[in-house]
């Protein structure tokens, strides 16, 4: 029913104005206003047909959070540490920024800096670091729709049965995937176009129809592609670009 009421803080990130801890944060600060009037109250529940605008001091900070793109190397964790390994964020250094700067490397900006669709230990390309909760929820939320774009390099056989089981039929977990874009590139190479990110899920696809993983790498997540951002470097989600 369309008068049901619901958390203001669901709506807002449903909405897609912010995530949830954001929602909460500009709510206390009493920088959230529905159908014009201001709402500081955290845990308020509104209509889901409500008008929501966001104060302007709100709207500033949200234009200021960045996301930055990193093409990362093999043998580096996306996020939490692993013994022996390094965490990608750590290549995030002035040094390591390509191309023209028109922005540079702040330490504010490491301020809730998140990895948004991680990357296994043995993979490399495409990593999003942002501070945007929007950004990540378009990419890691359940009800994502977001296109992962990989390529990889396999050995073994592949029959046209075991192609379109990769296409969709297959299960992880229990749970089945949802369908999938998978083609060769070459005698060597798929591609696969994903819109989900389950853990390890390409590699335990292609165990399931007897190939093995030999190279694996992100291209593209949404309309952002790896491009030529070398291995190793990383540059700031540029004004005009988006997912």
């Amino acid at each position: 029913m369309t008068d049901e009421l619901i958390r203001l803080s669901k709506l807002m990130a449903e909405r897609g104005l912010c995530s949830r801890r954001e929602a909460d944060s500009y709510i206390e600060r009493g920088l959230v206003l529905v159908d014009g009037e201001v709402v500081n109250q955290l845990g308020t529940k509104v209509s889901p047909l409500v008008q929501i605008t966001l104060a302007r001091q709100a709207q500033r900070q949200q234009s200021s959070l960045i996301t930055i793109l990193l093409n990362k190397p093999i043998g580096y964790v996306s996020a939490q540490p692993e013994p022996g390994y390094e965490p990608a964020i750590k290549l995030l250094t002035l040094q390591n920024q390509f191309g023209e700067r028109t922005s540079s490397l702040k330490s504010e900006h490491f301020k809730g800096l998140a990895v948004a669709g991680r990357l296994d230990i043995d993979s490399q390309g495409l990593l999003l670091f942002t501070q945007d909760g929007r950004i990540a929820k378009q990419i890691v939320g359940e009800d994502g729709k977001l296109e992962k774009e990989y390529l990889v390099r396999v050995n073994g056989d592949l029959p046209e049965d075991k192609l379109q089981l990769l296409r969709h039929g297959l299960q992880l977990d229990g749970k089945p995937l949802k369908p999938a874009r998978v083609e060769w590139i070459n005698r060597e190479q798929l591609r696969f176009v994903l819109t989900e990110g389950r853990k390890r899920q390409i590699r335990r696809m292609c165990e399931a129809v007897g190939l093995r993983v030999l190279g694996l790498k992100r291209v593209r997540i949404g309309k952002l592609r790896l491009g030529n951002l070398p291995e190793g470097k990383w540059r700031f989600l540029r004004p005009d670009e988006n997912l």
